[in-house]
C-alpha cells in the first residue's frame, strides 16, 4: 500500500506489469486513478482493507479487472484471517452476478489450509498465500496442498 499511487503508475507500467492494484483508501479520486492505470495499457484493480465497506466500490466495479479483499490489515505476514472478510467476498460475488459484471475477486491475508475452502466457497477467484506456502516445510508440497484444497472447495461449491 503506497500513498499517492498516481505518481507511480507510469513507472510500474513501464516496468512491464499487466495489472496494477490501488488501495481505495489511498486514492483521492479512485475513478480517475483507475482510468489512469487503463490509459497505460494495464488492467486496473482496487484493494479494500478490512474496515472498508464493499459499497465504497459501487461506482467503479464496472471498470476494474479485479477487487482485492484484504483479509488482514496490511503491513506484515503471518496474520490471522479476519472472518468478516467472507461476507465481503460473498457480497462482491453477488453484486458481480446481479450486475452482470466480470471482475475477479482476489483475497490476500491468512489464506491457508484452514481458510481456503471458505474463501473459495464465498466466491474468490484469485488467492494470495505467503506464509502458508513459504513459512515452513517444503514450498512445493505446501503449494500443492493449498491448490488441492482450493480445487476441492471449487468442486464442492459447483
Amino acid at each position: 500500500m503506497i500513498e499517492n499511487p498516481d505518481e507511480f503508475i507510469g513507472a510500474f507500467a513501464e516496468s512491464g506489469v499487466n495489472w496494477i492494484s490501488v488501495h481505495q483508501e489511498a486514492c483521492v479520486h479512485l475513478n480517475r486513478t483507475l482510468h489512469l492505470i487503463a490509459s497505460h495499457g494495464c488492467q486496473p484493480a482496487v484493494v479494500i482493507n478490512p474496515a472498508t465497506p464493499v459499497n465504497m466500490l459501487d461506482e467503479v466495479l464496472d471498470i476494474v479487472h479485479h477487487v482485492l479483499v484484504m483479509s488482514v490489515n496490511p503491513g506484515f505476514g503471518a496474520q490471522k484471517f479476519i472472518p468478516s472478510s467472507l461476507r465481503k467476498i460473498e457480497t462482491l460475488a453477488q453484486t458481480r452476478e446481479r450486475r452482470g459484471l466480470s471482475f475477479r475477486i482476489e483475497v490476500d491475508g491468512g489464506v491457508d489450509l484452514t481458510t481456503v475452502g471458505d474463501v473459495i466457497r464465498a466466491g474468490a477467484d484469485l488467492l494470495v498465500a505467503g506464509n502458508a506456502v513459504f513459512a515452513r516445510g517444503d514450498i512445493r508440497d505446501n503449494a500443492r496442498k493449498l491448490l488441492q484444497a482450493a480445487r476441492s472447495a471449487t468442486a464442492i461449491s459447483a
